[in-house]
């Protein structure tokens, strides 16, 4: 007989320390600095007569366990019953073990704490908190702080590793006496202290909104520490060696010469600061903003005639080839009739044109470069980069930046970053703190403004008439669709159905489709096509989000625009608008809304200056999912808000400029317990 197999032994679970590390619970003070992100108040029972009276609060209540089943129907279920002096309430338990039954066995004692709600069965708490205690037993004094926890981690675990690490903590206040009293903020250890143990007498609602002095030195401290590091990061930089681009020649000058039209002032302001920084024997950092239209790229163009004229070559890379061909066509057109040599490098050519282009690019035949993320590959060698030109520089990470710059050979490259998403002064100050910010707030003449209409989905064969009117009027449209292929979940139109049914209800109009899954060829043949009149209406996902410019087109349909974000919506409705006819946006929306949806919506008929759509977009959505997907080196705030705190961030910025020049120790001190050995906050 053979013999039994052995069961394999269980997978050991992770320890405790190893749970904390994936938090960066690493250290006392990394465990000391884990605030609660809010506070349950365990200080009170409510009888369960009171309970009952406040439906939609979360309440403590004692009672004695009266019953204790499992249903089944309409589904499994632990249903438990605790009574009080007459009152009774449902415990109910969708998900449980056999344990929690055992633990609410029928005559126990339970501490229960939940929302309270109306059953059918009358007053209940779902997946309530259940603890059984003795009759008297003592309440906590204090409120009960909540930790932001991981897989595994416990409250009461958490609770237990904070309290140990605040026994071995260095309390030693970073700021001195006098600079902390001059700030008026409370010593650090008092602060810390009260915000895991808050007293019976704490301003209970000034904890939770966190404006208590205690969260005020938190939230001061956290972005001391991150201007440090930024400020730090850009002294680092202006150590590092850059080619001093101090020529404006020729070609800049016959560039200028050349152009159809006159820069605006604030076109002439920020070129200015550009062509000061390119002069510099230091890195240039600068980001270049301004809204959809405003005319980024013609500086950036410029920027890069100086490099050329300086003897440099200049590089722009950009996320999407849609967009990088668009600057390839106009810069191309602009440079190559007064001799330069402009390269054009994407993933999509083909092998032999691809070792043509980064043999000019090598060999500094091309002066300059245009492509997308093949600019980055290894096998893309510069002969002599002076600029690096990043647009849309938020898609790109942190890795993929430096890479580019690091092709320079003999020194760093300067950079030039451009965004079209306008940037809320309070973000620039903290997560750009170690930039330059050029800002281009003025459009060019002659740009007319953008009607901007809200049109509920059951109006749409209404949509369609004033699409084919405006056809046949002469006029070019924009049709975009969300998705590309039909989503059950969203039951979203599709770009392709879409495409089918306009092409079905205006048979006498010619009309292009344009997604992100055609190939680059046929995606540039249905955009040439459209650019030079021959399609009427192009129905198109967001891949037109940015870089294209047809002048004649000037209404735009952008369905479902519910499922858009601020930014993204803007920058759809800067497609139009470019030329001197009157423009319109009509956002078509799917009823019911919900309050986000209806506050954005709300927002881009109102509003078309883009940097108050971005203090808007900011509010709404806070800085993280502003900024996009979280970068490498590009840390979010824990504490401090960028809209209420803005105050704190304007002290933090001066105070980390002084200490950098006047007390170098009491910086290094205070990076030292915020940001230990990491370099979170640090961008390139």
């Amino acid at each position: 007989m053979p013999a039994p197999k052995k069961k394999s032994a269980p997978a050991k679970s992770l320890r405790t320390v190893d749970r904390l590390a994936r938090l960066g619970l690493s250290t006392d003070m990394a465990l000391v600095l884990h605030l609660p992100m809010r506070y349950e108040d365990e200080t009170r029972i409510y009888s369960l007569h009171e309970a009952g009276l406040l439906h939609g609060h979360t309440v403590q209540v004692e009672g004695i366990v009266s019953s204790c089943d499992v249903q089944y129907r309409p589904r499994r279920q632990l249903v438990v019953k605790i009574g009080d002096d007459g009152d009774e309430l449902v415990l109910r338990f969708l998900n449980f073990y056999g344990s929690q039954a055992a633990q609410m066995a029928i005559g126990k004692r339970l501490r229960v704490r939940g929302e309270m709600r109306h059953g059918f069965f009358g007053n209940e708490m779902v997946h309530p908190i259940v603890k059984a205690v003795e009759e008297g037993a003592p309440l906590p004094q204090a409120l009960t702080p909540v930790y932001p926890a991981g897989e595994g981690l416990s409250q009461t675990l958490l609770r237990k590793a904070i309290s140990a690490a605040m026994t071995r903590a260095d309390w030693h206040d970073t700021l001195p006496d006098a600079l902390r009293k001059s700030l008026d903020l409370i010593p650090f250890e008092d602060a810390v202290r009260l915000l895991h143990n808050p007293p019976t007498d704490v301003d209970e609602n000034a904890l939770m909104e966190r404006t208590h002095p205690a969260w005020t030195r938190m939230k001061f401290d956290e972005l001391l520490a991150q201007q440090l590091s930024m400020k730090r990061a850009q002294a680092a930089r202006r150590q590092q060696g850059a080619p001093m681009l101090t020529t404006v020649g020729n070609l800049s000058t016959a560039f200028m010469l050349a152009l159809p039209f006159a820069l605006t002032a604030a076109q002439h302001r920020v070129l200015d600061e550009i062509r000061s920084d390119l002069r510099a024997p230091y890195p240039m950092q600068r980001l270049l903003q301004g809204d959809v239209g405003s005319g980024k790229t013609i500086v950036a163009a410029l920027a890069a005639a100086q490099a050329i004229d300086s003897g440099y070559q200049a590089t722009l890379m950009a996320p999407t080839e849609i967009l990088a061909e668009q600057h390839f066509r106009k810069i191309a057109a602009w440079m190559e009739p007064l001799g330069v040599e402009v390269a054009w490098l994407t993933g999509s050519l083909k092998k032999r044109e691809k070792e043509a282009a980064r043999e000019r690019i090598e060999s500094g035949a091309a002066k300059l470069v245009i492509g997308t993320h093949a600019l980055i590959q290894e096998d893309v060698n510069f002969d002599r980069l002076g600029l690096v030109i990043v647009d849309e520089q938020h898609r790109f990470g942190v890795a993929q930046r430096l890479t580019l710059r690091n092709k320079g050979v003999a020194s760093v490259p300067h950079q030039l970053m451009m965004s079209a998403t306008p940037i809320p002064r309070t973000l620039a100050m903290t997560y750009y703190a170690d930039l330059e910010v050029s800002v281009i707030d003025e459009l060019p003449p002659g740009r007319t403004p953008i009607v901007t209409r809200l049109i509920d989905q059951d109006r749409r064969d209404e949509v369609v008439t004033r699409v084919h009117a405006a056809a046949l009027d002469g006029k070019q449209i924009y049709w975009v669709c969300p998705l590309i292929e039909e989503s059950e979940a969203l039951q979203l139109q599709t770009a392709t159905d879409t495409h089918a049914a306009l092409t079905a209800a205006l048979p006498d109009l010619k009309i292009g489709l344009v997604h992100g899954r055609l190939k680059t060829q046929e995606k540039q043949h249905v955009m040439d096509a459209f650019a030079r009149g021959e399609l009427q209406l192009l129905v198109a996902t967001t891949v037109i989000e940015v870089g294209v410019d047809v002048p004649n087109a000037s209404l735009m349909v952008i369905e479902h625009a519910e499922r858009f974000g601020l930014s993204q919506l803007h920058q759809l409705r800067g497609r139009v608008g470019r030329g001197a006819a009157a423009s319109v946006c009509l956002l078509l929306f799917q009823s019911p809304l919900g309050m986000i949806a209806k506050q954005r919506l709300a927002i881009m008929r109102e509003i078309t200056d883009g940097f108050e759509i971005a203090r808007r977009d900011l509010e709404i959505r806070g800085p993280g999912e502003f900024l996009g997907a979280r970068q490498s080196g590009q840390a979010m705030l824990r504490f401090a808000d960028l809209e209420t705190d803005q105050w704190l961030v304007e002290l933090a910025r001066n105070l980390a400029q002084r200490l950098l020049i006047e007390n170098t120790a009491v910086a290094e001190a205070h990076l030292a317990r915020w940001l230990g050995s990491r370099e979170d906050f640090l961008r390139v």
